[in-house]
């Protein structure tokens, strides 16, 4: 992902848990904050090292930027996401990471409707 699509500031991060309205399942909880003005939307990751050790962290942040790439197009605009995993996506593989995230994306009601199903 770019540069310019990545929440990187503490400030941004905090803005959205206070402002924004969150969701979740097991495995992720998702902050999502509508930005007026703002063509694109913008993903900020959070892993915690409670999860695991340096590599699976970052396995982790791999596998949840491939999927929010995949899915790029079929996710609302103009809004910032902040995507935190939790302990169970330690043992996931990328296939059930991008099913998982699919499925917190549709129970906020971020992903837009499209005619095939998964």
């Amino acid at each position: 992902m770019k540069k310019e699509f990545r929440i990187k500031k503490n400030k941004e991060f905090q803005t959205a848990f206070q402002k924004g309205h969150s969701f979740a399942n097991r495995q992720f909880v998702v902050y999502s904050l509508k930005k007026e003005g703002q063509d694109f939307f913008r993903i900020g990751l959070s892993v915690s090292k409670k999860i695991g050790n340096a590599v699976t962290r970052n396995r982790i942040k791999r596998y949840v930027r491939q999927s929010i790439l995949e899915l790029h197009d079929q996710v609302v605009q103009g809004n910032d996401y902040v995507i935190i995993a939790r302990k169970p996506t330690a043992e996931m593989d990328f296939f059930e990471v991008k099913k998982s995230l699919t499925h917190v994306l549709k129970v906020g009601k971020v992903l837009k409707r499209t005619n095939f199903t998964d």
